[in-house]
Order: structure tokens, then C-alpha cells, then sequence
């Protein structure tokens, strides 16, 4: 999403954007995108997730070998393309290479670790999305990096749905007279699933009216499968039931997402480990009241009782107090709903697009380029 959302944003302001992406013969994005795009076709799938990351770096690299004198500037979103353009760059290629971290991963493996950290420090140029990652990286790895925050485009999100289409997604999840919960991002260590399954069995022990969970998404490059499975296998013990209280949807198209965040009632986020956090902006942006962990990357941007209710991170019953909230307190829950948009307003594309450009400006200016010439010059992402 912040790929194709910052190269259409930099196309719109006069830039010349390439999305370069791997994926299999004939693979399409989830959406149209308005940017040229180049695919470099992914390596047959690798049984372990080390086996993965170097196959598809080798990809990758080569793809970008025939491709590294086409671009003055590449810019990298992940480890995978930052480490090939970094091997292309140092086989010859012109190109400077700005690398995006969004995030660190708690990799357990010593070759993963070291990968990771080399996509960290071989590029030219590193961009983070929070203040929070940019003193990370100078305190673990003394790496100077620039802030540039992220965006979200409100419009995509203000749906207004009919009532028989509101009906129809609600009588999906068996939501037709319950309180609604969605979350976006699937069953994983990172997005506190866990603490979710273990608040959610709370309130709904608390209430003769038992509210539902809808979860979104699940597609990942990592395996997550056993901390899933052992999520799942936790249900019954804590009082709840897959396909009644919990309701996996999975991928969704790009419209029946912003559907399910106008038909959902509240927002629930309990990361303990995030870059920023764009599926708060996105639920902000649709009006729907907030319940987040209160991670430091999440206080950059959310006020606490303004902007969403803010929980203990890892804490069930912190966490089940806030959702309680969103049931027990119509005042709360509207003033929320009232500043959501107002928040997502603050974090434009445009304005991303606008800090990349000063970015790039700079490097052009120092590689001895006028800025009528970088507007000119192709930049890939």
C-alpha cells in the first residue's frame, strides 16, 4: 500500500515513477495502478523462510541487472530489495539507493539477522516512518536515518453503504444484533493476535450480548502457521468459537475492505510491534473508534482519549477494557468517531510525496543535477 500510494503521489507531482515488484507470470497488484509497472518473476517457493529471502534476493537481483541502467534513483520498501540493489550498485550501476525501514524484524536465525542488517546499512540513503525507528537505528546499528511519514487517502475509506449491503456483510460474520470488532492483518506475533483472542473471550464474558471479531488479511512472506494454529487452538478453553465469535475473512478485495470499515462499530490494533501503523489512519479515516496498544510508534501520531483509547501493549485485560469501552460509552465512542477523520487529514500522500521529493532534490543536487532534470529522471520504487 505505501508503495503504490507514494509512487502514484510522486507520479501526480511530476516525478517519473517506476513500481518495480516480483511476483508469478501474469501477477497483477490488488489493484490497477496508474504508475508503470515491472515485474520480475519470483523463484519456485522455498520450504524455510532463509531458503525464501535468499532465493528471492538471487531473483530479484537479477531482474535488477537488467534493469540498472534505467533508473537515477532506486528506492527500496524491504530487505529482499534493498540487498539486491545494493549487490546490482556495487557491480557498477549508477543509481543512488534510498532503502525505507519500516519496521525490524525479531529474526531468530544468524543469517536472517545479518541480512537484515546489511539492508540496513548498505544503502546510500535510509528513510524511516517514525521518530521511534529513526532513534533505533542510531542507538543499534549507528545508522543516520530521515523521517518521513506516512499517509492514507480518506476518501478511499469514507464508503457509505446501503442498508441491504450492510445487512449482507453484517448477517456474514453473525453480527446482524452484535457489537462488530474488526482488525486488519491476520494472526501473528507482531499484531498481538493473542492478547486480542484472550481480551476478546473477556468482554464477551463480562456481557449477555457477546460481541464478534472480524479479522482481515493473513497473507504473509513468513510462516506464521504454528503461532496461528496455537492461537486458534486456544479458543475453545477461553470460551469462544471460530466462525461464531471469531471470524477469519482472510484477503479481501480493496473495496470490501473499506466496506467492512464502514460496517464494522470499532477498531481494534493491539501491535507490540509496528513501523507506524497505517490500518489505524485507514480506520481513522472511515470514522470508526479506535482501540490501540500503546506502543511508542502509536503515541507518535494518537492521542489518547482524541485520537483512540490507548492500552497496556501485551496486557488481555488493559486491552478488554478499552474494547469494553467502544460497547459501554456511546459519548467516547462518538468523539472518537468525530476525530478520526480529522487525524487521517493531517497524513496525506501528498504530503509523503512532498518529503521523498525533498529527499531526492537533495541527492540530485548533490550528484550535480538541476531540479528541472530530476522531474525528468525515472525514479524506481
Amino acid at each position: 500500500m505505501h508503495t503504490l500510494e507514494l509512487a502514484e503521489a510522486l507520479q501526480a507531482a511530476g516525478m517519473a515513477v517506476t513500481v518495480i515488484a516480483m511476483g508469478e507470470p501474469g501477477a497483477r497488484f490488488f489493484r490497477d495502478v496508474s504508475v508503470p509497472v515491472r515485474m520480475i518473476d519470483t523463484p519456485p517457493w522455498a520450504d524455510t523462510l532463509e531458503e525464501r529471502v535468499f532465493s528471492w534476493i538471487d531473483a530479484m537481483t537479477a531482474g535488477l541487472s537488467k534493469m540498472r541502467d534505467d533508473f537515477d534513483i532506486v528506492h527500496s520498501q524491504d530487505c529482499i530489495s534493498a540487498r539486491a540493489a545494493a549487490k546490482v550498485r556495487d557491480a557498477g550501476a549508477k543509481f543512488h539507493l534510498v532503502r525505507t525501514v519500516h519496521h525490524v524484524d525479531d529474526f531468530t536465525t544468524q543469517a536472517l539477522i545479518d541480512c537484515q542488517r546489511n539492508a540496513i546499512i548498505e544503502p546510500d540513503q535510509i528513510l524511516v516512518v517514525s521518530k521511534l525507528w529513526q532513534d533505533r537505528l542510531k542507538a543499534d546499528l549507528g545508522v543516520e536515518a530521515a523521517i518521513v511519514t506516512n499517509g492514507v487517502r480518506p476518501e478511499r475509506f469514507a464508503v457509505s453503504l446501503d442498508g441491504d449491503r450492510l445487512a449482507e456483510l453484517r448477517r456474514r460474520v453473525g453480527a446482524e444484533s452484535r457489537f462488530l470488532y474488526l482488525t486488519v492483518g491476520g494472526i501473528e506475533p507482531r499484531k498481538g493476535s493473542r492478547f486480542l483472542i484472550q481480551a476478546l473471550a473477556k468482554v464477551k464474558a463480562s456481557r449477555r450480548n457477546s460481541p464478534v471479531l472480524a479479522v482481515v488479511g493473513g497473507h504473509s512472506f513468513q510462516d506464521y502457521r504454528e503461532y496461528r494454529e496455537d492461537v486458534l487452538s486456544s479458543l475453545q478453553g477461553l470460551g469462544l468459537e471460530l466462525g461464531n465469535d471469531l471470524i477469519l475473512l482472510g484477503t479481501v478485495t480493496e473495496k470490501e475492505l473499506a466496506e467492512w470499515f464502514a460496517a464494522a462499530d470499532g477498531f481494534v490494533f493491539p501491535s507490540v510491534n509496528e513501523g507506524w501503523g497505517l490500518a489505524i489512519l485507514e480506520a481513522a479515516g472511515a470514522g470508526l473508534p479506535v482501540v490501540a496498544s500503546d506502543i511508542e510508534v502509536f503515541r507518535e501520531f494518537l492521542v489518547h482519549e482524541e485520537d483512540a483509547i490507548l492500552t497496556t501493549v501485551g496486557e488481555p485485560d488493559s486491552l478488554a477494557a478499552g474494547m469494553a469501552r467502544l460497547i459501554d460509552e456511546p459519548a467516547t465512542t462518538r468523539r472518537l468517531r468525530k476525530h478520526g477523520p480529522a487525524l487521517a487529514a493531517r497524513y496525506t500522500w501528498n504530503t509523503t510525496a512532498a518529503q521523498h521529493i525533498a529527499i531526492y532534490e537533495s541527492i540530485a543536487s548533490a550528484r550535480g543535477k538541476t531540479d528541472h532534470e530530476l522531474a525528468t529522471d525515472s525514479q524506481a520504487t
